[in-house]
């Protein structure tokens, strides 16, 4: 089995790749993330270490790139940060799998061996509301053929009522999804959200997908007429 180790601690990718060749893998390594991306994009790999804070490219850039030109090589990325919000940083990239270090080199080979049983992951299915259509991985936005620009927190609303389309969604399940678990503030910033999405996904369309629900919350439909 081949892996690519992308990691610019050199004494931390040399413990890998003695590690990994120990257990019978066939181990390349690229010491900063622009010529991991290289590797991993003209290179066939069973799976891909990927440290997130590098030069050049950090691990996050690395996955997001790879994931928007269709490789879907199975990554565990490495990270000394333990907050809650960059592993689903990690995950909502596309991502499969995370270590946080110090970590054991016998539970990340365990981890690749299951990452490579379970195989490259299929293309995460695009998300459409009849000429709207949302790509998770790639994180892009389209109204027909024309690419929309959103905030993160505008396409984690959007994505959030695109997968309930039809549904009437509260203020409440919104926030639960698309904010800090830890936010304390007022329910009504999602009105304003909102409204910076139907600028961006209405108004220049002539659409009204976003429905208000007076008294209750949003609904997206699918015509947006």
């Amino acid at each position: 089995m081949h892996v690519l180790v992308i990691e610019d601690d050199r004494n931390g990718a040399e413990t890998l790749r003695r590690t990994l060749i120990a257990a019978g893998w066939i181990v390349a390594l690229a010491d900063n993330g622009e010529d991991g991306l290289f590797l991993a994009t003209n290179n066939s790999y069973d799976a891909i270490v990927c440290d997130i804070m590098m030069p050049k490219l950090s691990g996050y850039e690395v996955v997001r790139q790879l994931r928007h030109r269709g490789n879907w090589t199975p990554v565990l990325m490495l990270t000394a940060k333990d907050g809650d919000y960059d592993q689903i940083d990690a995950f909502d990239l596309g991502a499969d799998d995370y270590l946080i270090k110090p970590f054991s080199t016998a539970v990340l080979t365990a981890r690749l061996r299951a990452l490579v049983r379970r195989g490259a992951p299929e293309r995460p299915a695009i998300l459409t509301a009849g000429t709207l259509t949302l790509d998770p991985a790639a994180h892009i936005v389209r109204r027909g053929e024309t690419e929309i620009d959103v905030t993160p927190k505008e396409f984690a609303i959007l994505e959030f009522l695109i997968r309930n389309k039809g549904a009437v969604v509260s203020k409440a399940e919104i926030m639960q999804s698309a904010w800090d678990a830890h936010y304390q503030g007022d329910q009504n910033i999602v009105e304003v959200y909102v409204g910076y999405l139907r600028r961006h996904i209405d108004t220049p369309f002539d659409c009204k997908a976003i429905r208000t629900v007076r008294g209750v919350g949003y609904r997206l439909t699918e015509d947006g007429r």
